[in-house]
């Protein structure tokens, strides 16, 4: 069954573009055998998926998820365990966004499930496969998932999760993350990071590239460029004015070196 694999991609931005500005940083499929799929697919969602710092009432700073792992993870495993797999010309898709993820599976809701009843009933459309999967210990059979989900993404102060069905063919969990307001306070403190001459002083371009920076840790000049939607001599040009000013460090071994970042001074 070549169709029965999970497909990740990471896009760069809130929506899918196409052409000149396709903006897919990330994408890989997995195949085989379930438990591999479950690890590769684990491992790859865990790299792209961000921690979020902020100050807490005891002033220390704590560290968040963007997502609670639970909520994914559980969101994954169901579309593995439930999805139709008589479907043969489609198979499993998460898209990760900066505002959001998606996990979609072909398929409608099996028998008696709908949107609106699934966190109280269950129907296992594929009963192997669901009881291989108690057998892993990874799947409890006892409908507590999705409700678990809503509280865990209800404990991190984010919206609820959405279950809809695309076009009546499919089932898409959509989480929602906070980025406008972590965005805002990002903003806040990069500004009290950097003097109120300095950074009068940069371009439009440089201070969205601070931004970026400041959002992810660290930059190198291709994903700056995709990000920005501008070449590569563009995004080189400015992360080394950033460098030259002194809010900008540059890392690596040489300027052929494809292994080289920036990260904050």
């Amino acid at each position: 069954m070549p169709w029965a694999r999970v497909r990740v991609l990471r896009y760069d931005g809130v929506k899918r573009e196409t052409g000149r500005r396709l903006n897919i940083v990330k994408d890989r499929t997995f195949d085989g055998p379930i438990p591999k799929v479950v690890d590769g697919a684990k491992a790859m969602i865990s790299e792209q998926l961000r921690d979020f710092q902020f100050l807490g009432e005891d002033g220390l700073f704590k560290e968040v998820p963007e997502y609670p792992e639970f909520s994914w993870f559980e969101g994954m495993f169901n579309a593995i365990t439930y999805r139709n797999y008589g479907y043969s010309g489609d198979y499993i898709r998460i898209s990760i966004f900066d505002d959001r993820m998606g996990i979609q599976s072909p398929g409608k809701l099996p028998n008696l499930v709908t949107v609106e009843n699934m966190r109280h009933t269950r129907w296992s459309r594929n009963p192997v496969i669901a009881r291989t999967l108690i057998e892993f210990g990874w799947v409890r059979e006892l409908n507590e998932g999705v409700g678990r989900i809503y509280d865990e993404i209800r404990d991190l102060f984010l919206d609820p999760p959405e279950f809809t069905e695309p076009n009546n063919a499919s089932v898409m969990l959509t989480l929602k993350n906070n980025i406008e307001t972590r965005a805002k306070r990002q903003k806040e403190n990069l500004r009290d990071r950097v003097s109120n001459d300095l950074y009068g002083t940069l371009s439009e371009y440089e201070r969205e590239a601070l931004q970026y920076v400041f959002g992810r840790g660290r930059a190198n000049v291709a994903g700056l460029a995709n990000h920005m939607g501008r070449s590569v001599k563009v995004a080189r040009k400015t992360l080394k004015s950033l460098v030259d000013k002194g809010l900008l460090v540059w890392h690596g071994t040489s300027t052929n070196d494809p292994s080289q970042y920036y990260t904050l001074r």
